[in-house]
């Protein structure tokens, strides 16, 4: 009997419990990285040999092991096994966290570091993902993940002070050990198994499709930008816990700036999103957002010795922070090809753990050599090169990813399929991938009939 895809239908069962155990894995991993973020300067400038240089290292190490590993881990998984691989991933950056945890000296917490960072899970989780949910729910299930990598940047943040406070950076290695291993018990007796493993054009990175995307100027734009993003976040969290320190303002509080910044620029930033999306004003509110983050570095390099102006312009930085990070993925998603999402988004990541290592490197070093003003004015100067280079950019398609299955579709029925879909409301492009079985389509939700989607589907031939 033949199946009839019903792309109305709800996730199943057994769909939600993947998707909600995976991205618990990805967000027990991230919170382990990011609880450290605004903790581990503080530490490390009293470990011996510590030097501002090494201090920004430890801080972002991790995103050279992580750039270098992601691609490779994610080619393992299609022959190894994607929850064999995630395992093992997962052993690393736990490993490296004991490490980190036992160490009394930088060079301990820069292996551990490093280790940690070697765990480079996030391609092997998103084509698990894409193994183990249909078609048309997949885009969904990616975006649940990436919701739940903001949720771990909030919490993180906030908890980060608040645990070294009470268990110090060792406690904080420890318990982001033993958060890795509670992400190995999901992975093992929660995650679902899949019943094939199938290469996803959507979720993984293609190899015979990289030059595609390194020769897409846009593509290319936003792989600059998320480079820039986290280049600028790390940079100013080598220096940012040491200012508010020697401002008087005690390390175990931090998480009272961090907290109200956090929540109200979150909130300040949803009616920007909602005029993005909706109103279709993406251009201009990404250009502000970086602006934000231009005039949050720049207030902040000139501003550290008064606590008020100091806040008040971290606040700006955190708005554009936010709202940039919200709105990078989907600036990717509706710019690539349907077909070429996941070896977009594979660049993407790559630059964006990139820009986290070298924003703590040139961070050490120029507080090194020239003080805590130096970091924050070479955040605003290099967000600065970010917002000439994304003015060039095109205003982007309004157009989302819809996935289908070609079970009732055979190669000589090719070219007859692609016209009728093309001719309904709101499909915009279509390309057929029968090894993967997939139709992936470009789009506009505000012309898309899905009741008239439904029935070419039932009634196709």
């Amino acid at each position: 009997m033949e199946r009839i895809q019903d792309i109305t239908s709800p996730m199943t069962a057994m769909e939600k419990r993947a998707t909600f155990s995976l991205a618990s894995i990805f967000a027990l991993r991230m919170l382990g990285l990011f609880m450290l973020l605004p903790v581990l300067s503080l530490f490390a400038e009293g470990l011996p040999d510590a030097t501002p240089m090494l201090t920004g290292l430890a801080i972002s190490i991790y995103g050279l092991t992580q750039a270098l590993l992601q691609i490779p881990f994610g080619l393992l998984s299609d022959r190894f096994g994607r929850k064999k691989i995630i395992v093992i991933g997962l052993i690393l950056f736990a490993s490296g966290s004991v490490v980190a945890a036992l160490s009394t000296s930088i060079y301990g917490i820069l292996i551990g570091r490093a280790l940690q960072g070697g765990g480079a899970i996030a391609a092997a989780i998103m084509a698990l993902v894409a193994d183990l949910t249909q078609e048309v729910h997949r885009t969904k299930a990616m975006a649940s993940i990436g919701a739940s990598i903001g949720l771990s940047f909030g919490i993180a943040m906030t908890a980060g002070p608040l645990l070294a406070a009470s268990i110090g950076i060792h406690g904080i290695f420890w318990l982001t050990a033993g958060l890795s291993s509670v992400a190995i018990l999901i992975v093992l007796f929660v995650v679902p198994s899949p019943e094939r493993l199938t290469t996803h054009c959507d979720a993984e990175l293609i190899p015979s499709q990289f030059t595609r995307v390194i020769k897409s100027p846009d593509l290319l734009r936003l792989d600059y930008g998320i480079f820039v993003l986290h280049l600028v976040l790390t940079a100013i969290f080598v220096v940012l816990p040491l200012q508010l320190r020697d401002n008087g303002i005690l390390p175990d509080q931090h998480w009272l700036v961090y907290l109200p910044l956090l929540l109200t620029s979150m909130a300040a930033i949803i009616p920007f999103v909602i005029m993005a999306e909706k109103k279709r004003k993406m251009k201009p509110v990404f250009l502000a957002a970086i602006g934000c983050l231009v005039a949050g570095s720049l207030g902040m390099s000139v501003t550290l010795q008064h606590n008020v102006l100091l806040l008040i312009f971290l606040w700006l930085f955190f708005a554009g922070f936010n709202l940039l990070e919200a709105t990078l993925p989907s600036l990717v998603s509706k710019t690539a090809p349907a077909d070429l999402k996941g070896t977009a988004m594979g660049a993407y990541s790559s630059s964006q753990f990139l820009g986290a290592f070298l924003g703590g490197v040139c961070a050490g070093g120029l507080y090194g050599e020239w003080g805590m003003s130096a970091v924050f004015a070479f955040s605003a100067f290099i967000s600065f090169t970010w917002l000439l280079i994304a003015s060039r950019m095109r205003p982007p398609r309004y157009l989302s990813n819809l996935l289908l299955s070609l079970d009732n579709v055979t190669p000589r029925q090719e070219n007859q399929f692609t016209e009728k879909l093309l001719a309904l409301d709101g499909i915009k492009e279509v390309k057929l991938h029968f090894e993967e079985n997939t139709a992936y389509l470009k789009v506009d939700n505000n012309q898309l009939d899905k009741q008239q989607l439904q029935q070419f589907l039932i009634h196709w031939q």
